[in-house]
């Protein structure tokens, strides 16, 4: 870069360096400066680059859903949550995505999101399967699963670390009315070949939760089932690279607020449970499995009362996940000003609290909206599932609706809409 004659040349790769270090909303911004700053934020090395440092400050995903509108925001995390008891942090807007979907059908894995049933049209009954980067606010419509007599709606995105794919499984579909039947998707790299197949479960059970929400750790996706003929609640675990299914018990009761966790690599359960006026105090309930083959958990009660907080009102809070470095994640259940997270150092015992401005200010939210988070989200500036081969453009005429869906999928200069 000179700007002026005795300015000195500012070397590309000290521009990437720089550049690398910033939110990717910023980034966005960046590619619109000149052709030239376009190709090089758009080149594979900067895009690794600012993964490699986006990872070391992952970031809280929070999802408000609203009358069928998706809101996206993300702040981040804090970096020394024991020099206060209380900050102030900015959350940035990331994307609204409204087709009028269903609140217990979003899945999050590894910085991607999967809505099960997003409709674009009055015309889709069902809706369509719907693959996302919230951050570069870049979608996929997922193939249709046919010849179905009944959609089910327990569907599962998983992350392969190993072979660096995801997949999306869906189970407890019907065919001829009675035939129960499970697939699975593999999102490679060229949408033309992506295709559902049927896969074998050695076991039946019905899904738990909201449609069956799970978690995937290390290539393992986990939910919440009960096999009706033992009459228990267990954890249904799949092997996303093998595509292999395993059942583990639960060591613990199952509760409308249980919760499944990663806690430090290892599969948990939370249990909350609030006092009788639905606030403070909080009693966290927490196994933490230790040994798969063995089916052994090591239990963990904590009690947080309200003198631990800043904050002295009342509102109801619910677990949202577990930090990598293991802070238990809490937030409030209503977006409404001001907006608070908190954060739970099981070890020490202390408690952060974080309010988020941005969230709660520029935003009307009505009694009836819902939220959740995804802890540990990292900002990859890639949709790298997708590769489409070269085409010629057929010129055929466009609505002003579609051009819109296209212009918000492909470029990255266009506006986010609140």
């Amino acid at each position: 870069m000179n700007i002026g004659g005795n300015s000195d040349v500012i070397p590309n790769d000290l521009i990437l360096e720089i550049l690398s270090r910033l939110p990717a909303k910023s980034t966005g911004r960046f590619r619109c400066v000149s052709k030239l700053w376009g190709s090089m934020l758009a080149n594979p090395y900067f895009t690794e680059l600012f993964l490699t440092r986006s990872s070391a400050r992952p970031r809280l995903l929070i999802r408000i859903y609203q009358d069928g509108d998706e809101f996206f925001f993300s702040c981040p995390q804090p970096q020394n949550p024991y020099d206060n008891s209380s900050i102030v942090v900015a959350a940035d807007f990331h994307m609204k995505f409204g087709r009028d979907s269903s609140y217990e059908g979003c899945r999050y894995a590894s910085g991607l999101l999967y809505f099960t049933s997003m409709h674009f049209s009055s015309k889709d009954k069902y809706g369509k399967r719907v693959i996302c980067n919230p951050i570069t606010r870049k979608f996929e419509i997922v193939p249709k699963l046919r010849r179905l007599t009944h959609r089910s709606y327990n569907e599962f995105l998983g992350f392969d670390p190993i072979g660096n794919e995801w997949k999306v499984l869906s189970m407890n579909n019907l065919v001829n009315d009675f035939e129960e039947v499970h697939y699975i998707l593999t999102l490679g790299t060229e949408k033309e070949r992506w295709r559902w197949r049927k896969i074998q479960r050695p076991f039946n059970h019905d899904i738990q939760g909201a449609y069956g929400a799970g978690i995937c750790i290390s290539g393992v996706l986990y939910y919440f089932a009960y096999e009706s003929n033992d009459r228990e609640y267990v954890i249904g675990c799949f092997d996303v690279r093998t595509e292999t299914f395993k059942s583990l018990d639960l060591n613990c009761s199952y509760e409308g607020s249980s919760t499944l966790i990663n806690y430090k690599g290892k599969l948990g359960v939370i249990n909350l449970r609030h006092a009788n006026d639905g606030v403070f105090p909080l009693e966290l309930h927490m196994w933490v499995l230790e040994d798969f083959e063995k089916h052994e958990w090591s239990t963990y009660l904590y009690t947080l009362m309200s003198k631990n907080i800043v904050v002295k009102d009342k509102y109801y809070v619910s677990v949202v996940g577990v930090t990598s470095t293991g802070e238990i994640v809490l937030m409030k259940t209503s977006a409404c000003k001001p907006f608070y997270v908190f954060y739970f150092n099981p070890k020490k015992e202390t408690l952060l609290s974080v309010e988020i401005q941005g969230v709660g200010e520029d935003h009307k939210w009505f009694n009836f909206h819902t939220v959740c988070a995804f802890v540990d989200h990292v900002e990859d500036l890639q949709f790298n599932i997708i590769k489409r081969p070269e085409r010629k453009r057929k010129p055929t005429s466009t609505s002003t609706s579609s051009r819109k869906s296209r212009s918000s999928r492909e470029d990255p200069c266009s506006p986010s809409k609140r």
